[in-house]
């Protein structure tokens, strides 16, 4: 065998060692959590109520409880690591993080860099306001007064289906659009099923959702590659959506069991 075949047969075997060596890491990658006994789970905190510091200055929200149940169910401890939006990836990406369970929508573009699970949780815009005022469908908003924060999801969404007649009211903000809203200045608001969250927790008889205008998935998000510790991500949702206890999380902190577009994956 000449020199250079050998050398071509050299960096063939090297490389199919590192293909093995590569896959076996990823494998080992649960098993490595497990003999450690600590999950790390990174979370955002502010992001109400996906994530919050609760009084006690400790992590909590939908997020944590979700991370709790998700380190219960594999016998591990649970280390919750605050992240933030622009760093969530990067946590998980260098290692600092074993996962996310940080509000993380699943789209094409964050799916190049990490592998997700099936959805665990999901974002809602809806048409949301007083109990009296009766809508259907997008013709009901005519004539409508309707407030939304400007430039927003819930404005292009509104903007694109509200008759001509519908009078939009565009504020800075979310929080702006809702006191608009119980001042009564606009009878119907554009708005996440987070804000409609809040608004319920202090006005759980006044108010209504309408009709949806749009739906974003979130997925549990570990690093690519990572086969077993993902298969194990989803068995686990698979269970905790069949016997309640992720629906039972969701109405503790959104007011409403777990939508079917989270149980099923279908936007």
């Amino acid at each position: 065998m000449s020199f250079f075949k050998k050398c071509a047969a050299l960096a063939l075997g090297l490389s199919l060692m590192a293909g093995v060596t590569a896959k076996a890491a990823s494998a080992g990658q649960l098993d490595d959590i497990k003999k450690a006994g600590t999950i790390k789970i990174g979370m955002l905190v502010d992001f109400p109520p996906y994530g919050i510091m609760n009084e006690s200055n400790q992590p909590d929200g939908y997020d944590a409880d979700v991370a709790k149940l998700l380190a219960k169910e594999m016998g591990v401890k649970l280390q919750l690591v605050p992240v933030t939006g622009p760093n969530r990836i990067p946590y998980l990406l260098s290692g600092q993080v074993d996962l996310l369970v940080a509000s993380l929508g699943i789209t094409e573009e964050r799916a190049k860099k990490v592998a997700f699970s099936e959805p665990y949780a999901g974002i809602t815009i809806s048409v949301f306001g007083q109990k009296d005022v009766e809508v259907k469908d997008p013709k009901d908003l005519s004539g409508k007064t309707i407030g939304v924060a400007r430039a927003s999801t819930q404005d292009v969404a509104i903007t694109k289906i509200a008759p001509k007649d519908a009078k939009i009211q565009r504020f800075d903000d979310d929080a702006t659009a809702v006191q608009a809203l119980l001042s009564g200045q606009v009878q119907l608001i554009g708005c996440s099923n987070t804000v409609i969250a809040q608004i319920q927790k202090v006005k759980p008889d006044e108010y209504n959702e309408k009709i949806q205008l749009s739906k974003q998935v979130q997925g549990i998000a570990v690093r690519p590659d990572s086969d077993k510790l993902l298969a194990w991500v989803n068995d686990f949702l698979g269970k905790v959506k069949d016997n309640g206890e992720l629906s039972k999380i969701h109405e503790k902190w959104l007011g409403q069991p777990l939508p079917d577009f989270i149980k099923t994956g279908k936007k």
